[in-house]
């Protein structure tokens, strides 16, 4: 009889809101994504101009959370894009306003390209409202495709 356990994953997931009450909402997405990732750091909350959005889009809300899951990168999206409906998400017109927004950043050293997901996020390093941050996390983890620290 095997006492085997699932692999354990480190998981770096983005979070950003600017519809209602954003604060509430990000709060809320962390209180839900407990059940499926074991948070270990928590960044602060920054403000920012939605990038890529329609004219006239309010602010963001973001920040990052690390932790660890014993989910494969596809049921990890699953469970994010879940919480994301359960909250009252609205898929709509690409990078159009939105009450939550899970993004999925690295799962581990997985390198992936799929019709539903890229990993790690193709465009996290591009993007201050992840970079910033992340950096205030000090992880010991490095990119899978880069090899630099995300330190």
């Amino acid at each position: 009889m095997s006492n085997s356990r699932p692999p354990l994953f480190s998981v770096l997931i983005a979070l950003g809101s600017n519809l209602g009450d954003r604060g509430w909402y990000l709060r809320r997405a962390i209180h839900e994504l407990r059940d499926a990732v074991s948070v270990v750091r928590i960044s602060r909350v920054i403000e920012t101009e939605p990038v890529d959005a329609p004219r006239g889009s309010p602010r963001f809300l973001n920040m990052v959370v690390a932790g660890y899951t014993h989910l494969s990168p596809e049921r990890l999206l699953d469970a994010l894009q879940s919480i994301e409906s359960r909250l009252g998400r609205r898929r709509g017109a690409r990078n159009a306003p939105r009450v939550i927004d899970l993004d999925l950043i690295l799962h581990s050293a997985h390198v992936m390209r799929s019709a539903t997901l890229t990993l790690p996020h193709p465009r996290y390093l591009r993007r201050d409202f992840v970079v910033k941050p992340l950096g205030e996390l000090r992880l010991p983890w490095r990119d899978p495709l880069t090899g630099h620290s995300l330190r």
